[in-house]
């Protein structure tokens, strides 16, 4: 029940106009930001819907960028091994050339200048910077150069040459979210892209009676392999042939030593991650010494990489030894070619892989984007019209109330 009283008519008509400045102060704000949502009490469900909506639409953005991101770094490095197959291609030609025998010693020597210059061109690319700044072909120490050249002398040049290449990165590879849990490995590792043969590591200390003695834990190309006390050759060869490693290890029938195998083109990575397991086997030197440049003394290995290949062609010109060149030369040469034109492949598809990430994420992004404009976004002309019929209703009111109240000052004054 409501009071009657002289107050009433004021009292009606200031709540009243309160509403109306609500409302009106409610859809100005509407208007200015375009937002249907200002509270989540306008719309709750549809609140809710716009925070998921927008949080997914970031997401999206953001793996259309990796995407994008990645297919440049992408072209940049397909760009340099295609430059460095041509650079093998021409090399191959050279060794065809000088394993004929029908070449003087000059011949032999000027073909040898232009290997080593092509050498040169190949370690380059291979130390290739990308427009980030960033090396190529290191891995993930992408601050430092992938790889580091030795000069020294060389029997038949009078001047110092190429005589080792090391490489300088790591073999760890970043895993780049493009899609919802879905990833992209980054394999920037330059003594795979780089590397002309299968290593093969023969241990030359026995190992029939080796047995851990404590719980190890050993890092086999980038795998983890945990030795249990008690464990001998024989388990830890299951272990690492069950590991997932690009590695076949085998006990030698003469020697008793470990022996162990890529199954592709690599250089093994080697290392005692805890325990010494691998040091006692003789297959490494102590934790003092980092992979892959820790391989024990009594280790026979085998397999190069494609300078190594390269520098073999030309101290063979410069020796005049077209025999080597035409068996063992050209032969890792062939290899080193391979499996640079793999490398190619693997990345084109990559890159592929990325193109079709990212036109995918694009058309998400369109169709996110409509999803949020359908819950939250304003409808302008009813906004408009709204807005104009609560000024009317709001100048109604106040004119009332002028004719209600009409009296001034001037009624008093005689």
């Amino acid at each position: 029940m409501r009071r009657i009283s002289s107050q009433m008519n004021n009292n009606d008509t200031q709540y009243n106009l309160r509403i109306q400045e609500r409302r009106l102060n409610k859809i100005t704000n509407q208007l200015g930001t375009q937002q249907r949502i200002q509270s989540l009490r306008d719309d709750p469900i549809a609140a809710g819907h716009l925070v998921k909506y927008q949080s997914y639409l970031t997401r999206v953005n953001n793996f259309e960028k990796n995407a994008l991101t990645l297919s440049d770094q992408f072209k940049y490095r397909e760009g340099y091994m295609q430059n460095s197959l041509e650079i093998m291609h021409r090399v191959r030609e050279l060794a065809v050339t000088g394993a004929n025998g029908i070449y003087s010693k000059d011949d032999m020597y000027n073909m040898a200048v232009e290997v080593n210059e092509l050498l040169g061109e190949l370690v380059q690319n291979a130390n290739a910077v990308g427009p980030d700044g960033n090396s190529i072909f290191a891995g993930t120490n992408t601050d430092s150069v992938a790889f580091e050249v030795d000069f020294g002398a060389v029997e038949g040049s009078s001047v110092p040459l190429i005589s080792n290449v090391r490489y300088n990165g790591t073999i760890d590879q970043n895993s780049i979210e493009v899609d919802e849990n879905k990833f992209v490995t980054v394999d920037n590792v330059g003594n795979r892209t780089f590397w002309a043969e299968n290593q093969r590591l023969f241990g030359g200390r026995d190992a029939s009676s080796w047995q851990v003695k404590e719980e190890s834990v050993i890092n086999v190309d980038g795998q983890k392999i945990v030795l249990e006390t008690g464990d001998n050759v024989y388990s830890l060869v299951s272990k690492i042939n069950n590991s997932g490693a690009a590695v076949k290890a085998s006990v030698d029938p003469i020697t008793n030593g470990l022996n162990l195998i890529t199954t592709d083109a690599r250089q093994l990575w080697l290392e005692d991650v805890s325990g010494s397991a691998l040091n006692e086997l003789g297959i490494i030197k102590d934790s003092s010494q980092k992979p892959p440049y820790n391989i024990g003394d009594s280790v026979r290995v085998s397999g190069g990489s494609l300078f190594d290949s390269v520098i073999a062609l030309r101290d063979a010109m410069l020796s005049g030894d077209n025999e080597t060149i035409g068996s063992r030369v050209l032969a890792s040469l062939d290899s080193g070619i391979n499996t640079l034109v793999t490398r190619v492949a693997k990345t084109g598809s990559e890159f592929e892989r990325l193109q079709n990430n990212a036109l995918r994420n694009s058309a998400t992004a369109l169709n996110v984007t409509s999803n949020i404009s359908r819950e939250g976004d304003l409808d302008i002309t009813k906004a408009i019209t709204d807005e104009k019929m609560l000024e009317y209703t709001q100048q109604a009111t106040l004119s009332n109330a002028g004719k209600m109240y009409s009296s001034t000052l001037l009624d008093y004054m005689r």
